[in-house]
């Protein structure tokens, strides 16, 4: 670091903030020490600097499900932000699966893991306490707060709304859904924010017209041809995600129902697929981008020392397409 310092001719405090990004450079002297950089051939130590700092440049970011094109692009975003700490982020997909979920949780103790971020699925709160009670700074993505820890959350009352507004407005009113598992972390606040809404507009969601399965296409067909089983057969449905819609979709197709002619469809998140598919997908969308970025200052805060808990929520938008 020295010799990069001497070439640029700055200290090597200045070079250390332009390879951590903790303090602004000035835009002249950051271009000095990555010409420098690039002269020298530097790279930094990693595993010297983690022995002198007893802190790991690995974070883990550990998903449900990381073929879903949403935490892909959540993967992206967190590596782009932290990359300037020199952190580099490992992806671990739970498949779902509580017990890969907690084994995941183990590994980052062990591993001494600089921090975590997670979307739990089928995790309790006290599950995470694995991590804090470890000392290592952890930020759960999820719908739900999830006790003492730094939450990204959504804020998708207006988005929803609004998706209802254009669903009755077309006098669709035996509205169902396509929901989660019964043991999926905080239930679902989804289904349960769009039931409370759709008594506001006169109708609402029966029991019997909400279908639960896991976040998959296959459960999407699936739940859609249970619904088209029923007696009364649902108008509009929604879908937990873009992933089941998309199911959900196929099954219409196979059983010759035209969407939107015969039936609403409705997704969440706005996956990067949404407008590629035919009809294109009406959804509530969800940036993974700003979700990203929300947990990586949140984590980036806690490696500062920062101790108070933090949440952040991120504005969803309804994006009306052909699909409803």
């Amino acid at each position: 670091m020295a010799d990069v310092a001497r070439a640029a001719g700055v200290s090597s405090a200045t070079v250390s903030y332009v390879l951590s990004g903790k303090r602004p450079v000035a835009p002249a002297t950051r271009a000095a020490v990555e010409s420098a950089i690039d002269e020298l051939g530097f790279t930094v130590n990693t595993a010297a600097r983690s022995l002198r700092t007893g802190r790991s440049s690995l974070v883990a970011l550990i998903v449900p499900d990381i073929a879903n094109p949403f935490f892909a692009q959540l993967a992206a975003i967190l590596q782009e932000e932290l990359r300037g700490l020199g952190i580099h982020v490992v992806v671990c997909d739970t498949r779902a699966r509580r017990e890969e979920e907690r084994a995941l949780l183990a590994e980052a103790v062990q591993q001494g893991f600089a921090g975590v971020v997670i979307t739990p699925f089928r995790l309790l709160p006290r599950d995470i306490r694995t991590l804090t009670d470890a000392g290592i700074p952890t930020v759960v993505s999820a719908d739900v707060p999830f006790g003492p820890v730094d939450l990204v959350t959504p804020d998708a009352r207006t988005a929803t709304r609004q998706a209802l507004e254009r669903v009755t407005a077309a006098q669709r009113r035996r509205i169902a859904m396509i929901a989660g598992p019964r043991d999926a972390t905080g239930g679902d606040p989804r289904l349960e924010l769009l039931r409370g809404l759709a008594r506001q507009f006169g109708t609402s969601l029966p029991r019997e017209l909400v279908i639960r399965g896991e976040h998959t296409r296959e459960a999407g067909a699936e739940g859609f041809a249970e619904l088209m089983r029923r007696r009364y057969r649902p108008d509009a449905v929604f879908c937990v995600n873009d992933v089941v819609a998309v199911g959900a979709m196929d099954k219409a197709r196979e059983l010759g129902i035209d969407i939107p002619g015969d039936v609403a469809l409705v997704g969440h998140d706005d996956a990067s697929f949404a407008s590629l598919v035919h009809p294109q997908l009406t959804t509530i969308r969800y940036p993974a981008e700003d979700v990203g970025r929300a947990a990586a200052r949140l984590l980036k805060g806690r490696l500062d020392g920062r101790s108070v808990h933090r949440t952040v929520r991120v504005k969803a938008e309804f994006v009306a397409r052909a699909s409803a």
